[in-house]
């Protein structure tokens, strides 16, 4: 029993040495809007995600125009779960993830990688749907 205890209390006191923890919503608001250089805004990032950018696919059309809800793959089909942070806690939560599906979506969806800003714009406007 007391190895075992000892082997918790190492692994717990790495994971606190390393900064293990869930992100929030807000976290990556925050990071966004400093790459960014400067504040972010909800209605630049309701317009950006509801409107075709230079692909023939906006945000919204996977995600919806209501993010709370479940949307679709626009090519696939596929299931996607609701987008907004106050329908899913598990969003916004996992900084490789964040990154991964930043990257490929705007790459589907506006051609190139986005901005901080628009990230920013968007993560702003997102922490704003009840």
């Amino acid at each position: 029993m007391e190895v075992h205890m000892r082997k918790l209390f190492i692994i717990a006191a790495l994971l606190a040495a390393t900064g293990a923890q869930a992100e929030t919503p807000r976290d990556f608001l925050t990071r966004f809007e400093k790459e960014a250089g400067g504040a972010a805004s909800a209605e630049r990032g309701a317009r950006f995600f509801n409107t075709k950018q230079g692909g023939e696919w906006s945000c919204a059309s996977c995600h919806t125009d209501k993010p709370t809800q479940a949307g679709r793959h626009a090519k696939t089909d596929k299931p996607i779960a609701a987008l907004a942070p106050v329908a899913n806690a598990e969003r916004f939560t996992d900084a490789a993830k964040v990154d991964k599906w930043f990257r490929r979506n705007c790459n589907d969806t506006v051609n190139r990688l986005c901005s901080a800003q628009e990230k920013a714009d968007v993560m702003a406007w997102l922490l704003t749907l009840k």
